[in-house]
C-alpha cells in the first residue's frame, strides 16, 4: 500500500511538473524557432499532447518502481564440526558394533558400500553417534541443529558486518526434521531478529531444499529492498537408521552432519562488497511418476524402525528428472550458437535415420563452474554421463563427497566454497548450482559473479585444499 501511494504522488508531481514547464516555456519560444504550422499544431491538440505526456510520465514511473531488483550474494558460511566428530569406516564399524543392532550381514552390506561410496576418512557425523543413549534421537537432534546453525550464523553475520535487526526475510530449510517450535523462530529468538521479519520454514524437499531457498528469497528481494538470511541444515541424529533394510542402510553410509548460512540483499548499496549476482532460478516437479515419487522416501521398515528408502530407481530417477530439466533450461541459458549446433546434430541424425542418437547440448558454453548435486558417486557418474562431462567438471562434486560426504541441502555451497579455495571463479564467471530432492525435484540457480574469489578465513577447505583433488 505504502508503495502505491508512493507512485501516485510521483506521478502527479511529474506530470504537475511537466506542465508548468510547458506553459511556462511556450510563449517565451521567439516565434522565428517555431513554424506557425507548429504553433498551430500545440495550440489545437493541447489535450492530446497533455494526455500523451501523461502516458508516458505513468509509464516511465511505473516501469522504474516494479522492475525487479537485483539479488546479490553478499557472502556465506559453511559450517566446520570439530575434529573429534570425524567419522571414518573404522568409527562407522565401532557404532554399529557398539549398538548391537545391526545383524553381521548388515555390517557386512554398510561395509561394501562405504569402500566405494567416494567418501573418505574425514567426514563428520552428530554427536549422537559418540554417545551410547540410542534413544535420544531427539535431544540430539536439536543439539545437533542448534550447533550447526547457530555457529553458521554467527560466522556469517559477522564477516558481513551486518546487524541482525537488519535481516528482513529468514528461510531456514531443514528436510527430515520439523520440530515446533520451528527452526526459524529458534533462530529469530537467539539472535534477536526484529519483529517484522518474514520467517519461512522448508520441510521434506530433500537435497534441493538449498538451492530453493535461494530461489524463495529472491522472489521476495526483488521487489523491495531487504535482507534475506538463507539457513541449510539435515538432521542426521534424527535419521539415524538402526535395523536391516538394505535400501535404508544407504543412507547411513554416505549422509554426514553439515549446515550452511548465506546472506542475500536487494540493496544497490553493496553491490560493490557482494560476490555474486543471481542471474536466474529453474525449479521442475516430477512428482506425477510414480517411480519418481517413490524413488526416496522416509518410512519404517517392518520392525518398525524409521529411516529413508533409497530404491535402485533412484540414479535412473535421477537421469530422467536431469534430461526432463536440463530440455527446459537449455534456451534460456544457452547461447545461440549452441543452440544452433544442437539443433544441425539432431536434424542430421534424423536425416540418416539414426533416430535412437542422443545429442546433449554444451553447458560449458553457458557456465564456467558447476556445482553439481554430490547425492553419491552413482549420481555424479550418472550426470557427467547424461550431460558429457569431463572429469574436470565433476571434479569439485566428487571432492566434496569425499571431504564432507553428502551434507544433503547444504553441499551446493561446500562445493562453491571448494572453487574459491582453489581460487578458480573469476570477475564475470557464471556459476550453476544444480540439485536434487525427494518427490522428485531438479532445481538449478545460477549465479555471475562480481568478483575474483579467494580464501575466506572461515573457509571450510582451507586447511585441506593443498590436498586435493585426491585419486
Amino acid at each position: 500500500m505504502r508503495s502505491t501511494i508512493q507512485f501516485l504522488r510521483i506521478s502527479m508531481f511529474t506530470l504537475l511538473a511537466l506542465t508548468i514547464i510547458i506553459h511556462t516555456m511556450l510563449p517565451s519560444i521567439p516565434s522565428s524557432l517555431l513554424s506557425p504550422d507548429v504553433l498551430l499544431f500545440l495550440s489545437d491538440y493541447k489535450v492530446a499532447l497533455l494526455s500523451l505526456l501523461w502516458c508516458t510520465t505513468v509509464a516511465l514511473v511505473a516501469y522504474l518502481s516494479t522492475r525487479p531488483l537485483p539479488v546479490l550474494l553478499v557472502d556465506y558460511t559453511c559450517f566446520k564440526p570439530d575434529h573429534d566428530r570425524r567419522c571414518s569406516l573404522e568409527v562407522c564399524e565401532y557404532v554399529g558394533l557398539r549398538s548391537r543392532r545391526f545383524s553381521p550381514s548388515s555390517q557386512d552390506f554398510m561395509r561394501a558400500i562405504f569402500s566405494k561410496s567416494g567418501l573418505g576418512d574425514e567426514t563428520y557425523a552428530p554427536l549422537y553417534l559418540f554417545q551410547t543413549d540410542y534413544g535420544a534421537q531427539f535431544q540430539y537432534a536439536i543439539l545437533e541443529a542448534e550447533e550447526g546453525m547457530f555457529s553458521a550464523v554467527a560466522s556469517l553475520l559477522a564477516k558481513t558486518a551486518v546487524d541482525p535487526s537488519r535481516i528482513t526475510v529468514l528461510v531456514v530449510a531443514c528436510s527430515m526434521f520439523a520440530p515446533s517450535p520451528s527452526f526459524s523462530s529458534l533462530i529469530v529468538h537467539h539472535f534477536k531478529l526484529p519483529p517484522s521479519v518474514k520467517t519461512f520454514n522448508l520441510a521434506g524437499m530433500g537435497c534441493s531444499a538449498g538451492t530453493m531457498s535461494i530461489e524463495l528469497a529472491a522472489k521476495i528481494l526483488r521487489r523491495r529492498v531487504g535482507y534475506a538470511l538463507i539457513v541449510v541444515t539435515e538432521s542426521t541424529s534424527l535419521n539415524w537408521y538402526f535395523g536391516n533394510n538394505r535400501h535404508m542402510l544407504v543412507t547411513n553410509c554416505i549422509f554426514r552432519a553439515g549446515t550452511a548460512a548465506a546472506l542475500l540483499t536487494s540493496d544497490p548499496a553493496r553491490l560493490g562488497a557482494a560476490k555474486m549476482e543471481l542471474v536466474r532460478t529453474l525449479r521442475t516437479h516430477h512428482g506425477a511418476d510414480d517411480a519418481a515419487y517413490n524413488a526416496a522416501v522416509q518410512m519404517e521398515d517392518e520392525d518398525g524402525n524409521v529411516g529413508v528408502a533409497l530404491t535402485k530407481d533412484l540414479v535412473r530417477v535421477a537421469g530422467a528428472g536431469l534430461k526432463a530439466h536440463i530440455s527446459t533450461l537449455a534456451p534460456r541459458v544457452l547461447p545461440v550458437s549452441e543452440l544452433l549446433r544442437h539443433v544441425y546434430n539432431v536434424t542430421r541424425s534424423f536425416k540418416a535415420g539414426d533416430r535412437k542418437a542422443v545429442h546433449v547440448p554444451d553447458f560449458t558454453k553457458a557456465f564456467e563452474h558447476m556445482c553439481i548435486h554430490a547425492g553419491g558417486k552413482a549420481v555424479i557418474d550418472a550426470v557427467e554421463k547424461i550431460m558429457r562431462f569431463s572429469h574436470g567438471v565433476t571434479e569439485p562434486a566428487r571432492m566434496c563427497l569425499h571431504r564432507f560426504g553428502n551434507t544433503s541441502s547444504s553441499l551446493v555451497f561446500y562445493e562453491l566454497a571448494y572453487f574459491e579455495a582453489k581460487g578458480r571463479i573469476k570477475k564475470g564467471d557464471r556459476v550453476w548450482m544444480l540439485a536434487f530432492g525427494t518427490g522428485f525435484k531438479a532445481c538449478s540457480v545460477m549465479w555471475r559473479a562480481l568478483r575474483d574469489s579467494g580464501m575466506d578465513p572461515d573457509n571450510p577447505w582451507k586447511d585441506c585444499i593443498h590436498r586435493y583433488p585426491v585419486v
